[in-house]
């Protein structure tokens, strides 16, 4: 189990009275499944454990100094058995010789020392509510370390009174079983502690060696020691390995939760949550959405091993953006979904009438636009194909990298200041969807709003391509602007008519009319679908889609736009593996603070003339 686990602790009474100076053993109650009331994101709840649980797990587990792990002079000593007895979850823990032990010791025959607190991970929750309190039962969690601490939490567990432990089973209990409460009253000898000790050993040997349960069953039969226990592993494991054996090996995949990628998505949604009250965090960012800024750069030098002891806020801001904790991708993750979020809201209309086709790298990419050539021929009686020959015409365009770089400053993040970078992030993010719509616009208008330069030297709408208007004519505006039955009909009718190298007919449906914001209104009515009760009432054009770009610099000039997935017309792409704006961080030494880098790979470009049609409207 790893430190970045979500690692919560309760305490219960220790018996002092359990002490077994030979085997150096006490007898603790850890858990009474009683409610401890904790907060998250929502608020308080009141949190019980499950206390039907399998224990094997935690045989072996240490003992720290009150959850210290940062030293292994922390370490105390280790469980060596665990049951649960009814509403009890018992464990017998072995302390080290080591005399620094000794004043720990008599504070606990003194009874100074009374108190245990089990850490653990939850891996299954159950959530209800009774009488208007919200309470999460840990259905399925595992202890992983056992302390001995100032003050215990759990205020329902009893304390063992005495060394008879009638509920204690001879050896570690193994997974799904329990001992029964009823089991008579005995004493248990330090011989039958360590022979506990021993067995688990050897299971922990088995576990390692991957050997099956008839191994260790075995091994715990004959009252085998850890010595002969593991050379008869080693004995296994050599025949086992023999070149004639055929081994199937089972690699399982989990989550490394001190993996800094997985750290900083963690925190970092817990960042945005803060910053972001209408998001719900996930499951694993909830414990971190009530930490400030200072508080996560403890917990990332914390993980690392680096010690925060005596360091003033700003000493451990500066150390913890200048080490090799992950505080920078935390931030930069954060910043990330403000970013994408604010990036999403606002996107370009023109992407509605063209298709996304990510690419590899920052070359030129060619689109070839293949006819279909002559019909398919009769074959005769011969069975001669005879073959033929397709024309094409190729168009380009690539990438180009758009960025900026803004910083983070060491006074903001002590200060816990969100709204620092929260608010700058949020309008990178506008920004960086105002430069896709920006480049869309300005391909669209090139040429004096005809269009980029096309293969064939021709602008993209031009006489010869046959999607340009004879006579622009705009639908709207003062006066009286001519109808928009004739001139939508005429760019249709254009479109329908268009043919590919060979002079077959090309399927072209009209599908979008474009227009500025100017002409938003008067298309909307023209547009508008209705219920008729007349055949010739009937509005043809309902089918048509109206995009509006505020963008676009004349009021008079609009288009016609096929279907973008039915023929090929305007296409943008990101760079493979980085859609959309990109963030990066490191710690700064330009600025004092950290430094945060957002990124697009973006490019655009007309690849077909047939799917668009252009008015260039009356003369402005």
């Amino acid at each position: 189990m790893t430190d970045a686990a979500e690692i919560v602790t309760r305490r219960a009474p220790l018996a002092s009275t359990t002490w077994n100076p030979e085997a150096r053993t006490l007898e603790v109650v850890f858990s009474t499944g009683a409610g401890v009331v904790r907060h998250d994101a929502r608020g308080a709840y009141e949190e019980r454990l499950d206390l039907e649980q399998d224990w094997s797990a935690f045989i072996g587990a240490p003992v720290l100094n009150s959850h210290r792990r940062g030293d292994l002079g922390d370490v105390l000593g280790s469980v060596i058995q665990a049951w649960t007895v009814g509403a009890e979850a018992r464990a017998v823990i072995r302390l080290s010789r080591r005399p620094d032990l000794d004043p720990i010791i008599q504070d606990i025959l003194d009874g100074h020392i009374r108190g245990t607190s089990v850490g653990y991970t939850v891996e299954t929750w159950k959530e209800t509510v009774e009488s208007g309190r919200r309470v999460k039962i840990a259905t399925r969690w595992t202890p992983v370390e056992l302390s001995l601490v100032p003050l215990p939490a759990d205020r329902h567990a009893t304390i063992r009174k005495d060394m008879s432990m009638p509920d204690t089973p001879a050896t570690a209990v193994e997974p799904g079983t329990t001992t029964p409460a009823t089991a008579p009253a005995t004493t248990t000898p330090a011989a039958t502690i360590e022979r506990a000790a021993v067995n688990a050993e050897i299971r922990a040997i088995a576990r390692v060696a991957n050997l099956d349960q008839t191994w260790t069953d075995a091994q715990v039969d004959a009252g085998a020691t850890a010595e002969a226990a593991r050379a008869a592993a080693f004995e296994t494991m050599r025949t086992r390995n023999a070149p004639s054996t055929i081994r199937n090996v089972i690699a399982e995949v989990g989550t490394d939760y001190l993996d800094p990628e997985v750290r900083a998505r963690t925190i970092g949604e817990a960042l945005y949550t803060r910053a972001t009250p209408g998001h719900t965090p996930s499951e694993a960012a909830r414990p971190y959405v009530t930490m400030t800024s200072l508080d996560i750069a403890r917990d990332s030098l914390r993980v690392r091993g680096i010690s925060t002891t005596a360091l003033s806020p700003s000493a451990t801001i500066e150390r913890a953006l200048h080490s090799t904790s992950d505080f920078p991708l935390i931030l930069g993750d954060a910043v990330g979904r403000t970013l994408r979020a604010s990036y999403q809201a606002v996107p370009s209309a023109l992407k509605r009438v063209a298709r996304q086709s990510n690419a590899r790298d920052f070359k030129a990419r060619h689109r070839l636009q293949l006819s279909a050539g002559a019909r398919l021929l009769p074959v005769p009686e011969s069975g001669e194909i005879k073959s033929g020959t397709i024309e094409e015409a190729k168009e380009s365009y690539k990438l180009a990298t758009f960025a900026r770089m803004f910083g983070i400053t060491r006074q903001a993040l002590v200060n816990d200041d969100l709204g620092a970078f929260t608010d700058l992030s949020r309008r990178l993010g506008q920004a960086a969807a105002a430069t896709e719509a920006a480049l869309l616009v300005d391909l669209l208008e090139e040429g004096a709003g005809l269009g980029p330069l096309m293969n064939d030297g021709r602008r993209l709408f031009h006489a010869d391509h046959g999607n340009l208007a004879a006579a622009g004519a705009t639908p709207w505006g003062e006066g009286t602007p001519p109808a928009f039955e004739p001139l939508i009909s005429a760019g249709r009718l254009a479109m329908r008519r268009q043919v590919d190298t060979s002079g077959e007919l090309v399927a072209v449906t009209p599908k979008f009319i474009i227009v500025p914001s100017a002409g938003e209104t008067a298309c909307e009515k023209a547009l508008a679908g209705f219920t008729p009760t007349r055949a010739e009432d009937v509005n043809p054009f309902s089918a048509l889609s109206l995009v509006v770009e505020p963008r676009l610099s004349s009021d008079v000039r609009w288009y016609i736009a096929a279907d973008p997935a039915e023929v090929d017309g305007l296409e943008w792409s990101y760079l493979e593996g980085a859609e959309g704006p990109q963030v990066d961080t490191k710690a700064g030494f330009e600025i004092d603070g950290v430094q945060i880098r957002v990124r697009l790979d973006f490019g655009a470009g007309f690849v077909d003339h047939r799917s668009w049609y252009c008015n260039p409207g009356e003369a402005e």
